[in-house]
């Protein structure tokens, strides 16, 4: 195989920000386009997904790979591509405060990260949630003058279709607020509906006293607050909202039986709405491993309306693809595409520049058979501890100029990625815990 053709020099903060991720072990959150390799079709899928969410539409979809085989990589891709369309992104990783279903606050505590996290193109590293507010408010304001209303009767208008969903009123009232704030430079009372519409009030009180409004978003409102949410930031001049929810892994771990399908009836009315079209605008992408899809005593397919919903395509075997169902199952990197990446991995190093790279293509093959035989093919099918090997090696290569790279590899340690193995460790004999809701 050749080197990448000649391509523009690549800025160094994109640079850092891949090859510092990488070498931590950890996906980047920007310039994933530059090491993207293979998994078109699946790219395709969810791209059509997101053109269908600015048309107005609902998508629901389950990415679903083994543990570092490149879940979350691809989700930061996916969004990424939304980001560019004019989507708003919230994101959030579930874990054992944050859930889909609860009655102790874990399923507020996700919403409240997922807006914390909610992101705009102009603000791809979260904390967007005051922005999108003020640019609706700002139309507003603009139409209330060329019309000679209050922008407050231009903002109870725009919002008024909102009111039929669970908490539109008050929604209306914590944005009017919101728009008070805004004019009187009250940064309390700002501040206040902002709180409110990230989920950050405990009590109905605090929310009463603070805003006038009787509701909260609370773990039964979770799902009712992100369908108003996708119509308000489309009344904004976006063109939708998309949730991605990472280690979704975490509720297959909940020892407890009923809270498990308490979450995964959750799941099971987001699909539902979803497929119906009841939502719009709104689209969820959910990370996953096999386990949690497929195992059928604590998994997704435990839950007989979900397995139903979920099975793959009978007809879909033998290397045959069907990507219309809900479930995108990510093929494992092959060891071309894994050449390829590292490839890109050593372009991306040497800022862009061909005539700077620290490594020849044959030190990239050597690299690989090195790795095979050390921990066999999982270095390109769960390939992270590889590929920050391989970061670690191109760094000493670059602080230590004249060192000879064959030598170098001879003594790299290169070990297998174990760290999946959590995603199964459950206790299996605290299955009637008294696990709260």
């Amino acid at each position: 195989m050749n080197a990448p053709a000649a391509a523009p020099t690549i800025r160094p903060r994109d640079r850092d920000a891949v090859v510092q991720s990488l070498r931590a072990g950890v996906v980047p959150r920007s310039g994933q386009h530059l090491i993207q390799v293979g998994r078109t079709r699946e790219i395709e899928t969810l791209i059509g997904d997101i053109d269908r969410i600015v048309d107005g539409g609902s998508t629901f979809r389950l990415v679903i790979g083994e543990y570092g085989a490149g879940k979350t990589f691809f989700l930061n891709l996916v969004r990424a591509v939304a980001l560019e369309k004019k989507l708003v992104v919230a994101s959030a990783d579930l874990n054992p405060d944050r859930r889909l279903h609860a009655s102790g606050g874990q399923a507020r505590s996700l919403y409240a990260e997922l807006m914390r996290n909610i992101a705009t193109r102009t603000k791809p590293d979260g904390g967007a949630l005051g922005g999108i507010v003020e640019k609706f408010i700002a139309t507003a304001k603009a139409e209330a003058k060329a019309a000679g209303v209050s922008t407050e009767a231009v903002i109870r208008q725009k919002l008024e279709h909102l009111t039929e969903l669970v908490n539109g009123f008050d929604f209306a009232d914590v944005i009017a607020a919101y728009c008070r704030g805004f004019e009187e430079g009250n940064e309390q009372l700002k501040a206040d509906a902002i709180r409110w519409l990230r989920g950050e009030f405990s009590t109905k009180t605090d929310a009463r006293v603070a805003l006038g409004v009787r509701t909260i978003v609370d773990d039964a409102a979770v799902f009712d607050q992100l369908k108003l949410m996708a119509r308000f930031v489309r009344l904004a001049g976006f063109s939708g909202l998309l949730v991605s929810l990472d280690e979704l892994v975490n509720l297959y771990k909940l020892a407890n039986a009923q809270a498990r399908n308490s979450n995964y009836e959750q799941i099971l009315r987001i699909l539902n709405d979803s497929l119906q079209g009841t939502a719009v605008g709104l689209g969820f992408i959910l990370g996953g491993t096999p386990e949690f899809l497929l195992d059928t005593r604590r998994g997704l397919y435990s839950y007989s309306a979900l397995q139903s919903r979920l099975s793959q395509n009978t007809f879909a075997a033998d290397g045959l693809v069907d990507f219309s169902g809900p479930v995108v199952r990510l093929s494992s990197l092959t060891p071309e595409d894994f050449y390829v990446l590292l490839q890109k991995i050593r372009h991306v190093y040497a800022l862009g520049d061909a005539t700077k790279h620290l490594l020849p293509d044959q030190g990239i093959f050597s690299f690989m058979e090195h790795c095979a035989n050390r921990i066999g093919d999982t270095y390109f099918r769960t390939p992270r501890t590889t590929i920050t090997s391989f970061v670690n090696m191109l760094a000493v290569l670059e602080q230590n100029p004249g060192t000879d790279w064959q030598q170098l590899l001879g003594g790299l340690e290169v070990t297998p990625d174990t760290a999946g193995a959590a995603d199964l460790r459950v206790d299996e004999d605290d299955e009637l815990a008294s696990f709260k809701l």
